[in-house]
């Protein structure tokens, strides 16, 4: 089956309405028309929220002629099209709830909120042209203007024509960005239309959009569609049966998961006896806060799996849990080394759903475990915060080949611009510092990064890729993600051998590390109380209702300069030898 959002944008076709506040310099509509379409748009939404009133026969036999004249368009000949007042798409909204909820939930999902780049327009490059989900024929161009800050300033007019409607009721739905600015506008009837910019928001916005331009993503999903796939990506987060059963369906829907019944019982009865130092533990959860978000990091970088913890027993033989990610009082992402029962015992209670694997390390290598120069490692580290500095950059190895469609490093980078604008010091946290980090300097904000970037003839898409070091230090110390925590365990207690030196584990994603050749491989010599189904897991499964799926578990043996420059995208997530 080709994915929805992939057949959309194929086809042209959208879910469209009229209405909404005009933004911008396009006055097409007299305000009154405009009001009408908001009224309009506010009734088709909430009849389809609301749904109460039994359908009667002619809200059948309207339905029925309207699906008819919908497919009438999609039956006349290639050569002499036939544009129909609406599409069936168009009008599901005010549709009678019981034929529009279900087509619906059919046509939208949380990707469709992504805007889809159509390319970059500046002063100097002419016009550029798109094919867009409502009008098929689209052309854009930039004119710098007098600004009410002073000549020297200045602002802009952007200018966007459009035309081929595919029916009269669609609509297509603008981003437009800066890394200083974001802003939107939608068009409803096919003309040319014009976007003021009043005045750029400093001279460097200016010499960015004169050397690169503004940006233009389209939603592909229109209106309406934008604001259904909200709702479709919105239950990710819900803390209820709903969620879960969103995020199983997302999964399902955009990496092929299978989400099989794993046979009861659901929790293991683990003897601590048989777990080891060096054990590796893979958690996914499913719904709440940290479900939404993890369903979201494995979509982007093929894990099956949201977050990793790993085992260690003291002198005393006492099994601890150590984990970067672990919540303290205050509310805080910290590292810290957890008693195993007390870990245990919040595992059971989460309401998230994890769902839990052990994967015992293979006994050649548990027998060359260093035990002390692992525990020396987790205390050095304990109490420092989860690594956020790095945390994308584990994801982004590529220049295109890491971010799934139509999410692309523009899209990236103009979100990661303005997010600097309105939260400078979380920014600073998960980007700044580690962009300046690749370029050798100190202290560079977002935007001067970008200078020095261009002063180097590089582009901030290329600057994302450099691999990440793990000898870097930060300002508040080394910083490393749940995976990378571990990792650079393995690499203090010798599990990596002679590639230690040579592997960068901040560049390691979930699924690189439990790709890793370094775990149990005889199924035989798995603990009589792993619930691995009879043979049919290579690991252990302590929790969880669903069979968890490792796709390529313990398959490749390490390299040199693994997982630097690695693509990992959806559905298969397709890996090059070495890469």
């Amino acid at each position: 089956r080709i994915p929805w959002s992939r057949r959309q944008r194929d086809a042209g076709d959208v879910v469209g309405a009229r209405g909404g506040r005009r933004r911008g310099a396009d006055a097409g509509r007299p305000a009154r028309s405009v009001a009408a379409g908001a009224g309009n748009t506010s009734h088709g939404v909430s009849s389809l929220a609301m749904g109460s009133r039994r359908g009667g026969p002619w809200e059948l036999w309207t339905t029925a002629w309207l699906l008819l004249l919908g497919s009438w368009s999609g039956l006349a000949p290639v050569a002499q099209p036939l544009k129909v007042p609406f599409r069936v798409r168009d009008v599901l909204p005010v549709l009678p709830r019981q034929v529009s909820w279900p087509v619906l939930n059919t046509l939208h999902s949380a990707v469709d909120l992504l805007p889809m780049f159509v390319g970059s327009v500046a002063p100097d490059n002419g016009t550029i042209g798109w094919k867009g989900a409502c009008f098929f024929q689209n052309e854009a161009r930039l004119d710098v203007t007098g600004g009410a800050r002073g000549a020297d300033l200045g602002g802009a007019v952007l200018r966007l024509k459009t035309d081929a409607a595919h029916s009269w009721t669609c609509m297509d739905l603008y981003v437009f960005a800066t890394p200083y600015r974001i802003m939107w506008d939608y068009y409803f009837s096919a003309r040319e239309h014009t976007f003021e910019i009043k005045s750029w928001e400093e001279p460097a916005e200016l010499e960015y959009v004169k050397q690169h331009g503004i940006a233009v993503f389209l939603m592909p999903s229109g209106m309406l569609g934008t604001l259904f796939s909200l709702v479709d990506v919105l239950p990710l987060f819900s803390n209820t049966l709903w969620g879960q059963n969103a995020n199983i369906a997302f999964l399902k829907k955009h990496m092929g998961a299978s989400f099989e019944r794993h046979p009861q019982p659901w929790r293991a009865t683990i003897n601590v006896e048989d777990v080891h130092s060096g054990d590796f533990l893979a958690i996914s959860k499913i719904r709440g806060r940290w479900g939404g978000f993890e369903t979201l990091e494995k979509w982007v970088t093929g894990a099956f799996a949201g977050h990793t913890s790993v085992c260690l027993k003291d002198e005393d033989g006492n099994l601890w849990v150590g984990e970067s990610g672990h919540e303290n009082e205050k509310g805080e992402e910290i590292i810290a080394m957890i008693p195993w029962d007390v870990w245990w015992a919040a595992a059971l209670q989460d309401s998230s759903n994890p769902h839990i694997a052990l994967l015992p390390l293979h006994p050649e290598l548990r027998a060359k475990f260093n035990s002390t120069a692992a525990w020396e490692y987790a205390r050095s580290m304990s109490g420092k915060p989860y690594g956020y500095h790095n945390m994308i950059f584990s994801w982004i190895d590529t220049i295109g080949d890491n971010y799934p469609p139509p999410l692309d490093s523009n899209l990236v980078i103009s979100v990661l611009s303005m997010w600097t604008r309105l939260q400078p010091s979380y920014a600073t946290n998960m980007l700044n510092e580690a962009l300046n980090k690749r370029l050798g300097t100190e202290e560079l904000s977002l935007h001067h990064i970008l200078a020095e970037t261009e002063s180097r003839g590089m582009t901030l898409d290329h600057l994302l890729t450099i691999p990440e070091q793990d000898e870097w230090v930060y300002s508040d110390g080394k910083s490393t993600t749940c995976v990378a925590f571990i990792l650079e365990m393995y690499k203090e207690a010798g599990i990596l051998g002679p590639y230690s030196n040579s592997i960068q584990v901040t560049e390691f994603t979930i699924r690189d590390a439990y790709m890793l050749n370094i775990f149990e491989d005889n199924r035989t010599r798995l603990p009589t109380w792993c619930n691995n189904e009879g043979g049919r897991l290579s690991f252990c499964q302590i929790q969880g209702e669903y069979r968890m799926e490792l796709p390529q578990y313990n398959t490749i043996k390490p390299y040199a300069k693994m997982n630097e420059h690695c693509p990992s995208l959806p559905p298969t997530y397709d890996r090059p030898v070495n890469c």
